[in-house]
Formats: structure tokens, sequence, C-alpha cells
């Protein structure tokens, strides 16, 4: 099993740039949900995981380039580089570091369909 990457400072990660929001940018805009979130570390967009029905956080990679993003879940701290395939670590991000820790997984709580787990990947 290959070692963990630490992800450093460059053009694709840029630790200064804030998250977009507490929760995935489109699904907020569409009154959607998500199950899990990540952040881009390029330009701290915030997408939903692939479990989730609309898979942002992909979609801004096929759309942006921007090839790394971070767990945006309380407590998580790891990264995850679409291109390489690579999990690992990285510096800390500016703040918050996660969606608020009231927020409900999935979320919003108020959008979540009962049947919610039918309708995830």
């Amino acid at each position: 099993m290959a070692e963990p990457v630490q992800f450093q400072e460059s053009a694709d990660l840029d630790p200064s740039v804030p998250p977009s929001g507490p929760g995935c940018a489109e699904c907020t805009t569409a009154q959607g949900w998500w199950v899990h979130l990540r952040r881009c570390t390029a330009c701290g967009h915030i997408g939903c995981c692939d479990t989730s029905p609309s898979q942002h956080a992909t979609a801004h990679f096929h759309q942006t380039g921007h090839p790394i993003m971070a767990s945006y879940e309380p407590g998580d701290v790891w990264f995850w580089n679409y291109t390489t395939e690579q999990m690992g670590s990285g510096p800390t991000l500016a703040e918050p570091a996660s969606h608020p820790a009231d927020q409900t997984t999935p979320g919003p709580q108020e959008r979540v369909p009962d049947n919610w787990r039918d309708l995830i990947h």
C-alpha cells in the first residue's frame, strides 16, 4: 500500500482561500441535499461527495480542473487528488475547517427525504 501523500501549498492548494459557504454551493441554490461535503483547495468551492445524489465536488473538478479537495466534515483532516487518485494530508486551511457542527449529516435536515438511503450512490 502506498504511503499517504503530504500535499504542499501550490496553485492547486491555497490555504488562505476561505470556503464558499456552509453547504454544497449547487445543492443550496437548487434546494438539494447532500451526504458529506468536500472543499476545493484551489478556490474554496464546497461541493457534495460522490455518495450524494448530485456529486457536485467531482463535477467541480471536471469543470475547473482543480484537482485537490479536502473533507469539509467536522473532525476530518484528509485531502484527495482527483488526478493522481491519492489521499493524504496537507496544510491547515482557512477557517472554518468544516460545516457547522450542528448541521446534520446528511443535510440540511429540512431537505433530506425520508428515503434518502435509497437515493445515495
